[in-house]
């Protein structure tokens, strides 16, 4: 009780399964007493391409741009851009870090990959030597919970797709862990829209009962053994 939860959620339709599963952590989490706040990024039409308009004001070098170098800079003397201020505070308070989302390519939708581009910039989330387990946002947890258009038998070791590890690699470990966050199990919904309205609402139910023992959860062994053995 107490926590503070951000939930960064990436979905074009409410009535959609991935709003569903947004639907109820909201609920679930908020009858637990956590404080929760949504960033719904296709409501608020969140900009994903990182440009120079993401620095206010001078720029650090202004022959030639380096985006990882003006935000760092921007960072340090807060002149990044308002949305992304708004987004870092979020993440800043937040005792743990949902992303629903439904796969798009093996990887999150664009848009949601601007967030992580943007949000999560050298000084605020991470810096030169504070990486992995010593990054700048350690005692956070975080949480990937997806839907996919494939069955779980498309991504087994044996199946087209390949383990689904691989696909969670560099969302869990290249962002999540870089930054210091740790990890817990990711929520997988394999092709809710293949499915009966039966199998659809044991998902669902599955969902808000894992969101109870939440807290209780242990992180997951974020190293690449985990994702290769």
């Amino acid at each position: 009780p107490g926590k503070k939860v951000l939930i960064v959620y990436a979905h074009q339709e409410p009535k959609s399964f991935n709003g569903s599963l947004l639907k109820i952590a909201v609920e679930e989490l908020t009858k637990q007493g956590c404080s929760v706040t949504v960033s719904d990024l296709y409501t608020m039409q969140f900009e994903p391409r990182a440009t120079r308009n993401d620095i206010v004001g001078h720029l650090h070098n202004s022959e030639a741009f380096n985006y990882g170098v003006e935000t760092w800079e921007a960072y340090k003397r807060g002149g990044l851009s308002k949305d992304l201020v708004e987004e870092q505070k979020k993440v800043q308070e937040a005792d743990l870090l949902i992303f629903q989302f439904p796969l798009f390519w093996f990887n999150m939708p664009a848009i949601l990959k601007g967030w992580m581009d943007r949000v999560l910039v050298q000084g605020f989330a991470y810096d030169l030597s504070k990486v992995y387990d010593g990054g700048l946002l350690q005692d956070k947890l975080s949480l990937f919970s997806f839907t996919t258009g494939g069955g779980p038998e498309m991504y087994s070791k044996e199946g087209i797709g390949g383990d689904i590890r691989y696909v969670l690699w560099p969302m869990q470990h290249g962002i999540m862990h870089f930054c210091g966050v740790k990890v817990l199990e990711p929520h997988i919904c394999y092709a809710p829209e293949n499915v009966s309205e039966e199998k659809r609402k044991e998902m669902l139910a599955a969902w808000t009962q894992r969101l109870k023992t939440l807290w209780k959860e242990e992180p997951i062994d974020c190293s690449p053994e985990w994702y290769f053995k």
